[in-house]
């Protein structure tokens, strides 16, 4: 275990030593200029990681040790803080962190970004490294060198957004992650990331932007944790942490919006019932003959759905089941449906707000409903709905709601609503389609696809 702890000095001592500091780093993301390689070094290696992650934690990499390694994390349970104001603060550049994702120069590690048209990356396994790189940002800012292992377990609570900035993703240019925390809370974190891919082996250029939300618990994963307070140091650092606050707003507002506690606004509804108009039958006018408006898809026609066995190979550090994993699965899916849907080959523009509400336990059922909830013009929005079952049980459990954005090639189809309950998800769908950052004309060299 002691090379956990020598690991974290040596990978701090690098990037305070070859960094120029986060303020001059993330000048360049603010104004989507490119990133030089010689201001991006001590990058690690994506595939490094996870490893790194079980070396912090103590998890065993056999699945047959996992009970014995979960038990040892208890007695870590008295390293934990007693209050907040117990911890040291830290800056945002103490989190900074680089990972490689050397497409252009490892084959091997390309072919699992690789479609069948062998063009483009893979979304689905971006989001996989998006979700690792999340976790480990968090324990370099909450890091601890006086202990062998960290007595913090934590995970992904939510996904605010993920916007891409740029639809190209080569597969034969090397591919780099940067991420830092960017506002704190008391047991919660924001996460902010960025993608860029290597040009004429020169610059790094911004291709996306991420927001993630995660929590600490104890060292058994059972209750909740304090973490370290971020003190910003410049106007900038201050400006991330003042968003950071107005995204917590934000989201509690959007919650206490949901359709699922209140009722439509008096303009969501006039929407619903003009579309109820539409398709009623002119030559019967009534309730229950309804008819389809010319270019348009009932949305009860636009479902897929999809069943996967959890296996040992997808847990996390935890024993849990991967949330990059379900990210992964989840998008596959959606992407599938909009490409179904819209006739053409859809690219993603925006992943936001999905909440990790039940963790997936190791040998469960995955059922995965996706479903094209709302569209505009070339806009094709897919709700994806994931619920578990055990082996042993037929009790259904929903453990995350996706909501990706998608652009087709070609203007899509309208979907219509039949009953009350796809009207709200329509209404849902049009919600998130509004909070997309801004209307994207991405320009199209490679589709990003599964």
């Amino acid at each position: 275990m002691k090379r956990a702890a020598m690991w974290l000095c040596t990978l701090n001592r690098g990037l305070l030593t070859h960094g120029r500091g986060l303020s001059q780093r993330s000048q360049y993301t603010k104004n989507h200029g490119p990133l030089h390689i010689s201001e991006a070094c001590s990058a690690i290696h994506v595939n490094h990681v996870r490893d790194k992650l079980r070396e912090i934690v103590g998890i065993s990499t056999n699945w047959r040790d996992h009970v014995k390694a979960m038990e040892e994390r208890k007695l870590l349970h008295n390293l934990l803080a007693k209050s907040q104001k117990a911890l040291p603060p830290r800056k945002m550049k103490d989190s900074f962190i680089e990972v490689l994702l050397p497409l252009g120069t490892d084959p091997e590690l390309r072919d699992k970004y690789l479609t069948v048209q062998n063009t483009v990356s893979r979304f689905g396994r971006i989001l996989e490294d998006l979700d690792s790189l999340g976790v480990l940002v968090c324990y370099m800012h909450n890091r601890n060198h006086s202990a062998m292992m960290s007595p913090l377990s934590i995970v992904t609570a939510l996904v605010d957004k993920i916007d891409m900035c740029k639809q190209s993703l080569s597969p034969e240019q090397d591919i780099k992650f940067t991420g830092h925390v960017s506002w704190v809370g008391k047991t919660s974190m924001e996460v902010k990331m960025k993608m860029f891919q290597l040009q004429n082996n020169k610059d790094y250029w911004p291709v996306l932007d991420a927001t993630f939300v995660m929590v600490a618990r104890d060292s058994e994963n059972k209750g909740p944790a304090f973490v370290n307070p971020l003190i910003p140091e410049t106007a900038e650092e201050e400006e991330l942490f003042r968003q950071g606050e107005l995204n917590k707003r934000r989201r509690i507002a959007f919650s206490s919006a949901s359709l699922l506690k209140m009722a439509p606004s008096p303009e969501e509804r006039n929407t619903i019932h003009e579309m109820f108009l539409n398709t009623l039958d002119p030559k019967t006018i009534s309730f229950q003959s309804r008819i389809l408006p010319p270019k348009a898809v009932w949305m009860e026609d636009t479902k897929l759905k999809s069943l996967d066995i959890c296996h040992p190979q997808e847990r996390n550090i935890f024993n849990r089941i991967f949330g990059g994993f379900l990210m992964r699965k989840a998008y596959e899916l959606a992407w599938a449906t909009a490409c179904s849907f819209g006739g053409s080959r859809p690219f993603v523009v925006t992943v936001d707000d999905i909440m990790f509400q039940k963790p997936v336990e190791v040998g469960s059922l995955l059922f995965l409903s996706s479903q094209v909830c709302f569209t505009q013009d070339n806009y094709i929005q897919v709700r994806v709905h994931s619920e578990v079952a055990s082996l042993e049980s037929n009790e259904h459990m929903t453990t995350n709601v996706f909501h990706f954005t998608f652009m087709s090639e070609k203007e899509v189809p309208l979907v219509f609503p039949k009953t009350y309950g796809e009207s709200m998800l329509y209404l849902d769908g049009h919600r998130h389609f509004k909070s997309m950052s801004v209307p994207v004309t991405l320009k199209k060299d490679y589709p990003v696809e599964p």
